[in-house]
């Protein structure tokens, strides 16, 4: 699985990183990606980051 952000409709909230500081953190006034890959035991919580992200700036793929 892959996460990215949408640095076009990311607002900065942080409420990725409050959910999964291992997966995002905020640079500047986005977030970003930290890994290449998401480890298989932080999928459910990136996806849970994306279905909460209140711009919907989270693209997750398979």
């Amino acid at each position: 699985m892959k996460a990215s952000i949408d640095k076009e409709l990311c607002t900065g909230c942080e409420l990725c990183v409050s959910s999964c500081p291992d997966i995002f953190e905020i640079d500047g006034d986005i977030a970003k990606v930290k890994v290449d890959v998401v480890p298989e035991g932080a999928e459910e919580c990136v996806q849970q980051a994306a279905e909460d992200c209140p711009s919907s700036a989270i693209k997750v793929e398979d």
